[in-house]
Protein backbone atom coordinates (compact mmCIF):
# COMPACT_ATOMS: atom_id res chain seq x y z
CA UNK A 1 0.00 0.00 0.00
CA UNK A 2 1.17 3.71 -0.75
CA UNK A 3 1.44 6.80 0.84
CA UNK A 4 -0.03 9.90 -1.03
CA UNK A 5 0.51 13.33 -0.32
CA UNK A 6 -2.00 15.91 -1.34
CA UNK A 7 -1.75 19.97 -1.77
CA UNK A 8 -4.66 22.58 -1.08
CA UNK A 9 -5.31 25.23 -3.82
CA UNK A 10 -7.49 28.17 -3.81
CA UNK A 11 -9.96 28.63 -0.96
CA UNK A 12 -7.52 27.16 1.62
CA UNK A 13 -6.02 30.39 2.77
CA UNK A 14 -6.99 32.17 6.50
CA UNK A 15 -5.70 35.48 7.86
CA UNK A 16 -2.40 34.41 9.93
CA UNK A 17 -1.71 31.25 7.82
CA UNK A 18 2.06 30.42 8.12
CA UNK A 19 3.08 32.27 11.02
CA UNK A 20 3.56 29.57 13.23
CA UNK A 21 6.14 28.11 10.18
CA UNK A 22 8.14 31.69 10.20
CA UNK A 23 8.43 32.07 13.98
CA UNK A 24 9.35 28.62 14.53
CA UNK A 25 11.66 27.44 12.12
CA UNK A 26 15.08 29.86 10.47
CA UNK A 27 14.31 27.56 7.54
CA UNK A 28 11.32 28.78 7.56
CA UNK A 29 11.57 32.06 7.69
CA UNK A 30 14.66 32.23 5.09
CA UNK A 31 11.86 30.82 2.81
CA UNK A 32 9.00 33.51 3.32
CA UNK A 33 12.29 36.02 3.04
CA UNK A 34 13.00 34.50 -0.11
CA UNK A 35 9.42 34.22 -1.55
CA UNK A 36 9.17 37.50 -0.80
CA UNK A 37 11.97 38.94 -2.95
CA UNK A 38 9.94 36.45 -5.81
CA UNK A 39 6.59 37.94 -5.92
CA UNK A 40 8.07 41.48 -5.80
CA UNK A 41 5.76 42.32 -2.39
CA UNK A 42 5.58 41.45 0.88
CA UNK A 43 3.51 38.48 1.14
CA UNK A 44 4.74 37.43 4.29
CA UNK A 45 3.24 40.36 6.11
CA UNK A 46 -0.37 39.90 3.73
CA UNK A 47 -0.63 36.26 5.25
CA UNK A 48 0.51 36.97 8.67
CA UNK A 49 -1.60 40.05 9.42
CA UNK A 50 -4.31 40.80 6.43
CA UNK A 51 -7.44 40.57 5.92
CA UNK A 52 -9.56 37.64 4.76
CA UNK A 53 -10.41 40.22 1.89
CA UNK A 54 -6.53 41.01 1.31
CA UNK A 55 -5.88 37.32 0.99
CA UNK A 56 -8.79 36.82 -1.61
CA UNK A 57 -6.87 38.75 -4.53
CA UNK A 58 -6.28 35.83 -6.64
CA UNK A 59 -2.40 37.21 -6.99
CA UNK A 60 -2.15 37.13 -3.50
CA UNK A 61 -4.00 33.33 -2.48
CA UNK A 62 -2.12 31.45 -5.10
CA UNK A 63 1.32 32.35 -3.76
CA UNK A 64 0.79 32.17 -0.57
CA UNK A 65 -1.29 28.97 -0.60
CA UNK A 66 1.62 27.45 -2.34
CA UNK A 67 4.16 28.58 -0.24
CA UNK A 68 2.57 27.53 2.97
CA UNK A 69 2.02 23.99 1.42
CA UNK A 70 5.53 23.94 0.73
CA UNK A 71 7.15 24.83 3.62
CA UNK A 72 4.91 22.52 5.61
CA UNK A 73 6.28 20.05 3.21
CA UNK A 74 9.81 20.57 4.20
CA UNK A 75 9.36 20.10 7.39
CA UNK A 76 8.57 16.58 7.10
CA UNK A 77 12.01 14.74 7.28
CA UNK A 78 10.62 11.43 8.11
CA UNK A 79 8.54 10.19 5.60
CA UNK A 80 8.48 10.38 1.58
CA UNK A 81 5.47 10.40 -0.58
CA UNK A 82 4.97 7.65 -2.89
CA UNK A 83 2.48 9.29 -5.02
CA UNK A 84 1.37 13.09 -5.30
CA UNK A 85 -1.50 15.22 -6.39
CA UNK A 86 -2.58 19.11 -5.74
CA UNK A 87 -5.69 20.60 -6.17
CA UNK A 88 -5.33 22.79 -9.39
CA UNK A 89 -3.20 25.69 -7.76
CA UNK A 90 -1.76 22.66 -5.33
CA UNK A 91 -0.79 20.91 -8.53
CA UNK A 92 2.40 23.40 -8.35
CA UNK A 93 3.05 22.30 -4.74
CA UNK A 94 3.09 18.69 -5.75
CA UNK A 95 5.47 19.25 -8.56
CA UNK A 96 7.87 20.31 -5.68
CA UNK A 97 6.98 17.60 -3.53
CA UNK A 98 8.03 14.94 -5.89
CA UNK A 99 11.25 16.92 -7.19
CA UNK A 100 10.09 18.22 -10.70
CA UNK A 101 10.07 21.77 -9.74
CA UNK A 102 12.04 23.48 -7.52
CA UNK A 103 10.90 25.90 -4.83
CA UNK A 104 11.56 29.09 -6.45
CA UNK A 105 10.63 27.83 -9.92
CA UNK A 106 7.35 26.73 -8.60
CA UNK A 107 6.97 30.00 -6.82
CA UNK A 108 7.62 32.07 -10.17
CA UNK A 109 5.30 29.75 -12.08
CA UNK A 110 1.92 30.04 -9.49
CA UNK A 111 2.98 34.07 -9.42
CA UNK A 112 3.14 34.41 -13.12
CA UNK A 113 -0.13 31.95 -13.19
CA UNK A 114 -2.20 34.26 -10.59
CA UNK A 115 -1.14 37.40 -12.27
CA UNK A 116 -2.14 35.69 -15.49
CA UNK A 117 -5.67 34.52 -14.39
CA UNK A 118 -6.42 37.66 -12.76
CA UNK A 119 -5.70 39.78 -16.24
CA UNK A 120 -8.07 36.93 -17.85
CA UNK A 121 -10.97 38.10 -15.33
CA UNK A 122 -10.18 41.50 -16.02
CA UNK A 123 -11.21 40.76 -19.74
CA UNK A 124 -14.26 39.20 -19.56
CA UNK A 125 -16.83 38.95 -16.33
CA UNK A 126 -17.42 35.91 -15.95
CA UNK A 127 -18.04 33.70 -12.54
CA UNK A 128 -18.31 29.97 -11.02
CA UNK A 129 -21.02 28.24 -8.99
CA UNK A 130 -21.30 24.74 -6.80
CA UNK A 131 -23.68 22.26 -7.84
CA UNK A 132 -24.58 19.78 -4.99
CA UNK A 133 -26.96 16.42 -5.35
CA UNK A 134 -26.57 15.99 -8.83
CA UNK A 135 -24.74 13.17 -10.79
CA UNK A 136 -21.34 14.27 -13.28
CA UNK A 137 -23.37 13.30 -15.99
CA UNK A 138 -26.60 15.43 -15.55
CA UNK A 139 -24.23 18.29 -14.81
CA UNK A 140 -22.27 17.76 -17.58
CA UNK A 141 -25.84 17.48 -19.91
CA UNK A 142 -27.22 20.60 -18.28
CA UNK A 143 -23.60 22.60 -18.92
CA UNK A 144 -23.99 21.20 -22.83
CA UNK A 145 -27.67 21.91 -23.17
CA UNK A 146 -27.15 25.72 -21.70
CA UNK A 147 -24.02 26.77 -23.78
CA UNK A 148 -25.70 25.35 -27.20
CA UNK A 149 -28.89 26.71 -26.58
CA UNK A 150 -27.51 30.10 -25.37
CA UNK A 151 -24.04 30.37 -26.75
CA UNK A 152 -22.54 31.58 -23.26
CA UNK A 153 -19.67 29.53 -22.05
CA UNK A 154 -20.59 27.06 -19.17
CA UNK A 155 -18.60 24.10 -18.64
CA UNK A 156 -17.80 21.34 -15.50
CA UNK A 157 -15.12 22.97 -13.59
CA UNK A 158 -14.00 20.93 -10.48
CA UNK A 159 -15.27 17.12 -9.74
CA UNK A 160 -14.58 17.73 -6.19
CA UNK A 161 -16.10 14.28 -4.78
CA UNK A 162 -19.18 12.65 -5.96
CA UNK A 163 -22.90 14.74 -5.77
CA UNK A 164 -20.20 18.06 -5.38
CA UNK A 165 -19.12 20.23 -8.81
CA UNK A 166 -17.78 23.52 -9.73
CA UNK A 167 -19.47 24.87 -12.64
CA UNK A 168 -17.57 27.83 -14.50
CA UNK A 169 -18.56 30.32 -17.68
CA UNK A 170 -19.94 33.89 -18.07
CA UNK A 171 -21.97 35.64 -15.78
CA UNK A 172 -25.33 34.98 -17.66
CA UNK A 173 -24.23 31.45 -18.76
CA UNK A 174 -23.74 30.80 -14.82
CA UNK A 175 -27.04 31.81 -13.68
CA UNK A 176 -28.77 30.24 -16.74
CA UNK A 177 -27.25 26.77 -15.76
CA UNK A 178 -28.23 27.08 -11.97
CA UNK A 179 -31.57 27.65 -12.89
CA UNK A 180 -31.38 24.20 -14.77
CA UNK A 181 -29.51 22.38 -12.11
CA UNK A 182 -32.23 23.34 -9.26
CA UNK A 183 -35.15 22.43 -11.86
CA UNK A 184 -33.14 18.95 -12.83
CA UNK A 185 -32.88 18.25 -9.13
CA UNK A 186 -29.99 19.73 -7.68
CA UNK A 187 -29.94 20.46 -4.04
CA UNK A 188 -28.02 23.67 -4.10
CA UNK A 189 -26.80 25.53 -7.15
CA UNK A 190 -25.30 28.94 -5.66
CA UNK A 191 -22.83 31.23 -7.55
CA UNK A 192 -19.28 31.40 -5.69
CA UNK A 193 -17.53 34.64 -4.44
CA UNK A 194 -14.83 34.50 -7.05
CA UNK A 195 -13.10 37.14 -9.31
CA UNK A 196 -13.74 34.76 -12.39
CA UNK A 197 -14.06 31.32 -14.32
CA UNK A 198 -11.35 29.46 -13.66
CA UNK A 199 -10.73 26.28 -15.24
CA UNK A 200 -12.87 27.06 -18.47
CA UNK A 201 -12.16 28.14 -21.79
CA UNK A 202 -12.18 31.90 -20.87
CA UNK A 203 -8.78 31.37 -19.33
CA UNK A 204 -7.19 31.43 -22.79
CA UNK A 205 -5.07 34.08 -22.29
CA UNK A 206 -3.56 33.17 -19.09
CA UNK A 207 -2.81 29.74 -20.89
CA UNK A 208 -0.65 31.24 -23.36
CA UNK A 209 1.27 33.70 -20.73
CA UNK A 210 1.98 30.59 -18.61
CA UNK A 211 2.34 28.11 -21.25
CA UNK A 212 5.43 30.80 -22.51
CA UNK A 213 6.40 30.32 -18.46
CA UNK A 214 7.17 26.85 -18.63
CA UNK A 215 8.41 26.41 -21.82
CA UNK A 216 11.74 28.46 -20.14
CA UNK A 217 11.34 26.74 -16.79
CA UNK A 218 13.57 23.48 -16.01
CA UNK A 219 11.41 20.77 -14.98
CA UNK A 220 13.44 17.63 -13.81
CA UNK A 221 12.10 13.75 -13.28
CA UNK A 222 9.85 13.20 -10.89
CA UNK A 223 10.54 10.73 -7.74
CA UNK A 224 7.13 8.97 -7.81
CA UNK A 225 4.07 9.46 -9.82
CA UNK A 226 1.70 12.92 -10.04
CA UNK A 227 -1.57 12.48 -10.26
CA UNK A 228 -2.55 15.36 -12.60
CA UNK A 229 -6.10 17.18 -12.36
CA UNK A 230 -6.60 17.08 -16.35
CA UNK A 231 -5.90 13.57 -17.19
CA UNK A 232 -6.31 11.88 -13.51
CA UNK A 233 -3.70 9.50 -13.35
CA UNK A 234 -0.47 8.51 -12.64
CA UNK A 235 2.43 10.87 -14.46
CA UNK A 236 5.74 10.24 -14.65
CA UNK A 237 7.00 12.11 -18.23
CA UNK A 238 8.35 15.54 -17.86
CA UNK A 239 7.23 17.03 -20.90
CA UNK A 240 3.38 15.31 -19.93
CA UNK A 241 3.64 16.39 -16.80
CA UNK A 242 4.20 20.30 -18.67
CA UNK A 243 1.64 20.02 -20.87
CA UNK A 244 -0.89 18.99 -18.77
CA UNK A 245 0.12 22.05 -16.19
CA UNK A 246 -1.12 24.53 -19.27
CA UNK A 247 -3.95 21.96 -20.14
CA UNK A 248 -5.20 22.64 -16.31
CA UNK A 249 -6.11 26.26 -16.52
CA UNK A 250 -8.39 25.52 -19.42
CA UNK A 251 -9.49 22.45 -18.55
CA UNK A 252 -11.52 20.48 -15.20
CA UNK A 253 -9.99 19.98 -11.86
CA UNK A 254 -10.89 16.43 -12.03
CA UNK A 255 -9.92 15.30 -8.09
CA UNK A 256 -12.56 12.88 -7.55
CA UNK A 257 -11.10 10.71 -10.80
CA UNK A 258 -7.51 11.67 -9.51
CA UNK A 259 -7.97 10.45 -5.35
CA UNK A 260 -9.94 7.11 -7.09
CA UNK A 261 -7.13 6.35 -9.70
CA UNK A 262 -4.83 6.94 -6.58
CA UNK A 263 -6.78 4.33 -4.44
CA UNK A 264 -6.64 1.70 -7.27
CA UNK A 265 -3.08 2.12 -8.08
CA UNK A 266 -2.50 1.38 -4.22
CA UNK A 267 -2.94 4.78 -2.00
CA UNK A 268 -4.46 3.98 0.95
CA UNK A 269 -2.79 6.89 3.25
CA UNK A 270 -3.55 10.05 2.26
CA UNK A 271 -1.69 13.30 4.10
CA UNK A 272 -3.11 16.97 3.09
CA UNK A 273 -0.03 19.34 4.02
CA UNK A 274 -0.65 23.16 3.66
CA UNK A 275 -3.80 25.09 5.10
CA UNK A 276 -6.90 24.04 5.95
CA UNK A 277 -8.85 20.35 5.39
CA UNK A 278 -10.42 21.24 2.72
CA UNK A 279 -9.15 18.03 0.58
CA UNK A 280 -9.34 15.19 3.64
CA UNK A 281 -13.04 15.51 3.38
CA UNK A 282 -13.38 15.65 -0.26
CA UNK A 283 -11.15 12.36 -0.07
CA UNK A 284 -13.53 10.83 2.80
CA UNK A 285 -16.24 11.32 0.97
CA UNK A 286 -14.91 9.89 -2.51
CA UNK A 287 -13.72 6.47 -0.49
CA UNK A 288 -14.45 6.27 3.54
CA UNK A 289 -11.62 3.00 3.72
CA UNK A 290 -8.62 5.51 3.25
CA UNK A 291 -6.72 6.66 5.93
CA UNK A 292 -6.67 10.64 5.75
CA UNK A 293 -4.32 13.28 7.88
CA UNK A 294 -3.24 17.29 7.84
CA UNK A 295 -0.17 18.38 8.30
CA UNK A 296 -0.47 21.86 8.42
Amino acid sequence: MKHAFVFPGQGSQFPGMGKDHYNLSVFAKKLFEQANEIVGFRISDIMFEGTEEDLRQTKVTQPAVFLHSVIAFKGIDSVKPEMVAGHSLGEFSALVANGVLSFEDGLKLVSIRAQAMQKACEIQPSTMAAVLGLDDAKVEEVCAAVAAETGEVVVPANYNCPGQLVISGTIKGIEVACERMKAAGAKRALVLPVGGAFHSPLMAPAREELKAAIETTTFYNPTCPVYQNVVAKAVMDREEIKKNLIDQLTGAVRWTQSVQAMITDGGNRFTEVGPGKVLQGLINKIDKTVTTEGVA
